[in-house]
């Protein structure tokens, strides 16, 4: 079926455009992709200025952190009434509300009920990880001959960033809206040695809503004193059909990758980029996420894998395509990234403690560089120097049909 804009929920002003994404290797600032341009606005005009709707963000008080420091959110809405919650804790997307094809809303990321429960947050719900996300082997790493030891936090291996990781972190926030988007832009200074990672890191990620029923995340980041390594993701899990509302098994889904990355039985990649054809990691097409995922060896009983995205690393292009086929729902991602971890909450029990969301509730596509790439000079580099700026762009873009 023919995809379509969301039926509008409020009158007035409609501007679309799509904010453009700088062109990156996620690691040095380069002019923008060749082929993405900006499109030219269609403005509707109105006579009643007074009542045309606008893109807003509100800031709202939101609990405290363990020492008493305030934590903010930020409500994001678009003129079709989609709704983004953001905290400054962490940079976590606390709600997604979009409609579905009856215009109906509802929330489609997994949350918790109460701030106190964002403190500890075991399943990593919509928040930044960093610095480095994913897996790296024994946590251990070297950069010109020196070996750094980080926490083994994951069955012996280091995972997204370790104890006190960015999800975990205050970021200053900056509110801001204007004609194309509303957002916040967060940023946050990690000192050297924090986590065991080398190197003064100061990190830069803005939010930003559109009218094109886009959140974009773009992120910067850029080191002092020392080389380090920088692998940023956002962890957010999505049920189309609504948070908390059943499995993701009949959601359909395709995936613009040709090839993935085998792990062993630690979730640590073999080195091979293995093609996914005639395998039950072939998504190729649209395929329910059920359909095999008994037949999957890692991961919890459920698919958790990285996959090679088609096409040209820091271009701005498609990684994945998500119907939820009872409500219409439409989630379409695309990424600068060179790769996209796929993860079926195959750990959630439906308890508080996951947001209400049982077994393969929901699902992540986490867009981000490869799994140990600092221990795999093969991969691309997530190497992070002095007077370089890493950069990076995931969009998601919701639709019904």
């Amino acid at each position: 079926m023919k995809t379509q804009p969301y039926p509008r929920l409020a009158t007035g002003l409609l501007l679309s455009g799509l904010l453009i994404a700088m062109g990156c290797e996620g690691r040095v600032s380069t002019p923008a992709a060749p082929g993405v341009q900006t499109p030219t606005p269609e403005i509707e005009t109105e006579t009643n200025s007074a009542e045309t709707p606008m893109l807003t963000v509100q800031p709202e008080p939101f609990g405290q952190t363990e020492d008493g420091r305030e934590i903010k959110a930020f409500n994001l809405r678009n003129r079709h009434g989609m709704k983004v919650g953001i905290i400054n804790r962490g940079g976590i997307i606390t709600s997604v509300e979009v409609p579905d094809r009856e215009g109906k809303l509802e929330n489609v990321t997994l949350t918790f009920a109460t701030p106190e429960e964002f403190l500890v947050n075991g399943p990593y719900f919509g928040g930044i990880c960093g610095r480095f996300a994913n897996r790296i082997a024994h946590g251990k790493f070297a950069i010109d001959g020196e070996e750094y030891q980080l926490a083994a936090n994951n069955s012996g291996h280091h995972l997204h960033g370790g104890i006190e990781h960015f999800m975990k972190k205050l970021w200053k926030a900056d509110p801001f809206q204007n004609e194309k988007a509303a957002g916040v832009k967060l940023t946050y200074t990690s000192p050297d040695g924090e986590e065991g990672f080398p190197g003064t890191l100061k990190t830069v990620v803005t939010y930003s809503l559109n009218d094109d029923n886009e959140l974009r995340i773009d992120y910067e980041a850029t080191v002092e004193g020392k080389p380090t390594v920088l692998n940023l993701t956002n962890h957010a899990y999505w049920n189309l059909a609504g948070a908390a509302n059943g499995t993701i098994l009949d959601h359909e889904l395709t995936l613009f990758c040709d090839k993935y990355i085998p792990v062993d039985e630690g979730s640590i990649p073999t080195g091979e980029l293995a093609p996914v054809s005639g395998t039950v990691m072939d998504f190729t097409k649209p395929e329910k996420i059920g359909t095999r995922i008994d037949q999957t060896v890692n991961g919890g009983g459920g698919y958790d894998h990285c996959y090679v995205i088609n096409g040209t690393a820091g271009e701005l292009r498609p990684a994945a395509r998500i119907v939820e086929p009872k409500s219409g729902r439409v989630l379409e991602i695309s990424t600068t990234e060179p790769g996209v971890q796929f993860y079926t909450g195959n750990y959630l029990e439906g308890t508080r403690e996951t947001g209400n969301a049982v077994k393969h509730g929901a699902f992540c596509l986490e867009t981000q560089h490869f799994p140990d790439s600092p221990n795999r000079p093969e991969f691309p580099t997530t190497r992070l120097n002095p007077g370089e700026t890493y950069r990076q762009t995931t969009v998601h873009k919701f639709s019904v049909q």
